[in-house]
């Protein structure tokens, strides 16, 4: 009878490990992607299925951190998720996320994001869709028609403390960006994108924005277009519509909430809304205690010091998760959770029910509760809707990277 054990690869198996990608992932490195894979190989990111000793499947729990509400939060990537073919369908990578849950709360990783395959198949395992992206196809001749704009733009070199303090500024209004760091800059961003980077400057030298972009068989691909403000954007775009002798068109992704095909002449341009990422909410208790609330109305001018709440959440493959909890939230925002003794049920007219991946797609500000309600996968009383609808701050989510 074959045996099964998880446990983390040892840099001894990062060979194997690299194979597994390769063949999973369709992928043909060179000799020099290689030796960089294995140079960079972390055995404390990288976790095995090993059945009689072979590697079988893995996965790796990246160490990041993400924006939510203006606040960082800890985070676990799950990535590089592979199996060999005669090793599939046999609930290897059930238990690699099951460990992964049980790992990632340990090390204080209380959210964790990935990219699905297929979206059904994660979402089984508390995982939930919590972003979209816009994806535009825009001909040369349809680009915005700018005056010369003030300030000034100038290419620069991989200046990543120049760059990352303006992305920072950006990212932070949106729910679920990444922090990004150095070696991020490096590894994820200028290793694995061609291209050239353009910073503009208002008239008192203050960096507004950025486009990291490459033109290339008469395309110009904007890998990130990021602006503090109207005057920036106009700026990036009238530098980027000057390059229309190089090319046909310019492509872009940007955030769902975006507006670009309302500044256009014409905004009949080929435009889709893609679903991306997935969010899953680690441990309830530690999340919920550093979720920033909005301050409700209703303690507002009322001498009242606290609002309560009562959330029963279903988690299957996390029991920490799986119960109900109390929450009592102050004037500042700061809640206090309690979670219940199995069997003690606080039933009042402010309790909700819903699931783990739901709850997820709520607190991350994808989906709000009266819309989740109206499709019932969140159950409770339209006082318990009205009060959950008031905490929950409103914010667009938005991701621009990949992993």
């Amino acid at each position: 009878m074959s045996t099964l054990d998880i446990r983390q690869i040892h840099k001894e198996h990062a060979a194997d490990s690299i194979a597994l990608s390769e063949f999973a992932f369709q992928m043909v490195l060179t000799p020099q992607q290689r030796e960089e894979r294995f140079a960079f190989f972390n055995e404390q990111e990288s976790w095995g299925a090993y059945v009689d000793g072979k590697l079988a499947a893995r996965l790796s729990i990246l160490e990041l951190h993400t924006w939510l509400h203006g606040k960082r939060f800890e985070m676990g990537g799950i990535a590089g998720v592979a199996t060999w073919p005669e090793y599939r369908r046999g609930g290897l990578v059930t238990g690699l996320l099951h460990n992964a849950l049980r790992v990632m709360k340990e090390q204080g990783q209380i959210l964790s994001f990935l990219h699905p395959f297929q979206f059904a198949f994660y979402r089984k395992f508390g995982w939930e869709t919590y972003t979209d992206y816009m994806k535009y196809e825009i001909p040369t001749a349809m680009l915005p028609k700018l005056p010369l704009q003030t300030g000034s733009i100038v290419r620069v070199d991989e200046q990543i403390p120049l760059l990352n303090g303006i992305y920072r500024s950006y990212a932070v209004r949106y729910n679920g960006t990444l922090d990004r760091d150095e070696q991020w800059w490096k590894r994820r961003i200028f290793a694995s994108k061609k291209g050239t980077a353009a910073v503009y400057r208002d008239v008192a030298g203050v960096p507004g924005g950025y486009v990291f972009y490459d033109v290339k068989d008469n395309i110009c691909k904007i890998h990130e277009m990021i602006a503090l403000n109207y005057e920036a954007e106009q700026a990036l775009w009238k530098f980027i519509a000057d390059h229309d002798s190089m090319m046909d068109k310019v492509t872009l992704q940007a955030p769902a909430d975006n507006r670009l095909s309302f500044l256009l002449d014409n905004p009949r341009i080929k435009q889709e809304l893609v679903p991306y990422f997935m969010a899953r909410i680690v441990d309830v208790v530690s999340f919920l205690e550093q979720f920033p609330f909005a301050v409700a109305d209703d303690l507002l001018g009322t001498g009242m010091r606290e609002s309560e709440l009562t959330l029963h959440i279903r988690d299957r493959h996390a029991e920490w998760n799986d119960g109900s909890f109390t929450i009592k939230i102050d004037a500042f925002g700061t809640a206090k959770v309690e979670k219940l003794q199995a069997g003690q049920n606080d039933l009042n007219e402010l309790a909700v029910e819903c699931d783990i991946s739901t709850l997820s797609a709520m607190f991350m500000g994808y989906q709000r509760p009266e819309f989740l309600h109206s499709i019932n996968r969140l159950q409770g009383s339209e006082e318990s809707i009205r009060r959950l609808e008031a905490l929950i701050p409103r914010r667009q989510t938005y991701l621009p990277d990949f992993f």
